[in-house]
Order: C-alpha cells, then sequence, then structure tokens
C-alpha cells in the first residue's frame, strides 16, 4: 500500500511538472497584437515592429502591430483597448509616458485605477519643438519675443500629454502663451508646410524628411539630440522641465509572470540587434532596454516632475 501511495504521489507531481511546462509552451499559441496607439511610422512604430516580427521568428506564432491613433485624443483610446483585453499576453501595449503617469487622472474609468504594469522602457524620443523655415524667429527667445504681439498656433499630440505640458509650461516660463493650439495624430513636415500649425512639438522621426527646412526651437529630454547638437534642450532653457520622453512595453497587471518573461527575452534582443542601434544613429534616439524594476521607479520619478511641472501652470 505504502509503495501504491508513493506511485501515485510520483506519478501527481510529475503530471503537475508536465502540466506546468505544457502551460508555458502553449504561449503564444495564437496571434499576438501589439498595440501602438498613434499612427504608423514614428520611432515606437518602427521599433516595436521590430519586435514583433523577432517574436515571430522566436516562438513561430504571428505577432503584428496594430496602430490604433486616437483622433486627437492621444494614446489613451490605444490604451484602453489593452485595458479592456484579457491579461494573457496576447494583447501588448507600446505605450508613452503619458499612459501610466497621466491617463489615470484624466477621467477614464478603465485607466483609473493604473492597470498595467511595465514589461520595461526601450526608447527615449528625440522629441523636438520645431518651426516652419519661414518663421520669423531661430530660437525660443525669438519666439517668445514674437508671439508677445502676434497670433502662433501650437500642434501637439494630446493637452494632458507630457511633452505638450512641457511647451506650455516653457511658454509660460518664457513670458508668452500660443494664441491656439489642438491636437493631431501626426505632427510631420506637411502639417508645417500646410499652414495647420505655425509651431509644433513633436518627435525628430516624424520631421527627418525635411530637417533642413525646419526650425528646430528645443529638444525635450535630458541630453541634446546627436543630429541637433546646437539646439538647447527645454531643460537647459528652463531646469524645472527636465524630464524625458519613453516609450515601454506594458501588459495587464495580471498577466502571467511566464508569459511576460516571453515578451522580455525577445524586446531585449530587439534592442541589442544591429538594426535597433541603426536606427538610433540615424535618428539620435536612444534605444535600450531598462527592465520592470528600473521602469516603475522611473514611472514615480517622473508622476513627481510632471507634479511640479503642474505646479508651474497654476
Amino acid at each position: 500500500m505504502k509503495s501504491l501511495l508513493t506511485l501515485a504521489l510520483a506519478t501527481t507531481v510529475s503530471l503537475g511538472v508536465m502540466g506546468a511546462t505544457s502551460s508555458f509552451a502553449e504561449y503564444p499559441e495564437k496571434p499576438v497584437e501589439f498595440v501602438v496607439p498613434w499612427a504608423p511610422g514614428d520611432l515606437e512604430d518602427v521599433l516595436t515592429r521590430m519586435i514583433a516580427e523577432d517574436f515571430q521568428k522566436k516562438y513561430g506564432s504571428p505577432a503584428a502591430v496594430l496602430n490604433k491613433p486616437g483622433g486627437g485624443g492621444g494614446p489613451f483610446p490605444g490604451a484602453v483597448h489593452v485595458a479592456k483585453a484579457p491579461a494573457d499576453g496576447y494583447t501588448v501595449g507600446s505605450f508613452v509616458i503619458g499612459v501610466p503617469t497621466v491617463g489615470p487622472k484624466i477621467g477614464i474609468p478603465e485607466l483609473n485605477p493604473n492597470p498595467f504594469e511595465p514589461l520595461g522602457i526601450f526608447l527615449t524620443y528625440p522629441f523636438v519643438i520645431v518651426a516652419g523655415e519661414k518663421a520669423p524667429y531661430d530660437d525660443l527667445a525669438g519666439l517668445a519675443e514674437h508671439a508677445r504681439s502676434n497670433d502662433v498656433a501650437l500642434g501637439h499630440f494630446g493637452a494632458p500629454l507630457v511633452p505638450t505640458k512641457v511647451t506650455f509650461a516653457l511658454a509660460k516660463a518664457k513670458g508668452f502663451s500660443f494664441s491656439s493650439e489642438a491636437a493631431f495624430d501626426a505632427l510631420d513636415c506637411n502639417s508645417l508646410a500646410s499652414g495647420d500649425v505655425d509651431v509644433m512639438n513633436t518627435t525628430i522621426q516624424l520631421v527627418l524628411p525635411c530637417l533642413d527646412k525646419v526650425k528646430v526651437l528645443a529638444s525635450i529630454g535630458n541630453e541634446r539630440i546627436s543630429l541637433t547638437p546646437k539646439t538647447p534642450t527645454v531643460a537647459e532653457l528652463e531646469p524645472s522641465l527636465d524630464i524625458a520622453l519613453w516609450n515601454g512595453l506594458f501588459v495587464h497587471k495580471d498577466t502571467p509572470a511566464d508569459v511576460r518573461e516571453k515578451i522580455i527575452a525577445v524586446a531585449k534582443e530587439t534592442m541589442a540587434s544591429d538594426r535597433a542601434k541603426k536606427l538610433a544613429a540615424e535618428t539620435g534616439a536612444q534605444v535600450y532596454w531598462q527592465d520592470a524594476a528600473a521602469a516603475t521607479a522611473q514611472i514615480e520619478k517622473d508622476i513627481a516632475t510632471q507634479g511640479a511641472i503642474a505646479d508651474l501652470l497654476k
């Protein structure tokens, strides 16, 4: 009898181990969707597509990017899409800083409390404040002087978002304001050429084709962009506005740990790849992998900095 009980126990343990192994092996057993809450073409979109391609190669399961621009609502409609999906790792968010730091504060039920946890941060944007080549000013001081007696329209990706708040705060610190402002899903060379906006905050990726035909007034981040080394950062112009703009991968808090690790393993490899490094060199972006613990600490720090920015805007 004792030997039978021992055999039964061993069989149960063995089946449990096999079950756990089988469960791990089952992911991914269907297509995985990486949600980019912006139109195609920007840096987070390009890098997320690299991750999806590498994921498919590594695990043999379909993986693709779903672009879900917010129609003036910034990244939040896309974030809601991820929040409402099952917490099984088949819907992964590729999110900017504003999703975890601003999203829970602006009255969107699906984002409050914050339903996400970071897998890691992989990109620091070379974000810029730019004007058209015919603008009668060449720097922030010139813009400030011009805007005190002329109308200047600002284009941005959403009023609640960090780069927009930084731009508003910088204007206030320099003693001027924009006569009008509006949100767009994309802000590129055409936005300035069409006259839709006079000044815009956008990523340098979106103005690379016309970089020699626009005036880069400032960059938003903690260091100057390699492609525009003579352009000061916003933090140089106003030290209280020292904040970097990043993008990371996020999943629902209830997503299993083994599933997270599979996604993380691919993302880390992608960011260390030659093609990711080449993109960084071509665009001035910082491409890397910051793990979940460090990303969580970064988010907490950024929330505190945004509080200081809000105080400046009062």
